[in-house]
């Protein structure tokens, strides 16, 4: 059971991965832009993705630790009209709170997605929240 939980988050660290690589590709070509330097940083973040998601398909302690990091690395949600931070790779089942006069818990989810998120400004009305789904996968990863 655990070989085949870890396989399962290998394939969407992978597919995320590669998916997020090229998406990140894409955004760096236009060279000089001020978008190039937060395509560079989700280049990284993409790569890191998937090469720990085939070190921990191959069944590598390493990938297994590097997994862990990934996953952490997506726990987060946060949008705030100062600071915007967010990454899924893969997939993403996100639980958040809308900070407003009226505050509201949501979810949303997504299967077969990449996203990365990271600014100095953000939408007007706040939200914070995490990816249960890289919660339990880095639950999982702990299992020994």
């Amino acid at each position: 059971m655990r070989t085949l939980l870890f396989r399962l988050i290998g394939i969407f660290e992978i597919a995320g991965g590669l998916y997020g690589a090229v998406k990140m590709l894409n955004r760096l070509l236009p060279l000089g832009s001020h978008d190039s330097v937060l395509a560079l940083i989700g280049l990284a973040v993409f790569t890191f993705v998937l090469v720990a998601g085939v070190l921990l398909v191959e069944g590598s302690e390493q990938g297994v630790r590097l997994s862990r990091w990934a996953q952490l690395l997506q726990l987060p949600l946060i949008a705030t009209p100062v600071f915007s931070y967010a990454l899924h790779s893969g997939a993403f089942v996100n639980v958040f709170a809308t900070l407003q006069a009226t505050p509201r818990l949501g979810i949303d989810w997504h299967v077969g997605s990449q996203g990365f998120v990271l600014a100095v400004a953000g939408p007007s009305v706040s939200r914070l929240g995490i990816n249960l789904l890289a919660l339990v996968s880095w639950l999982v990863l702990r299992l020994r």
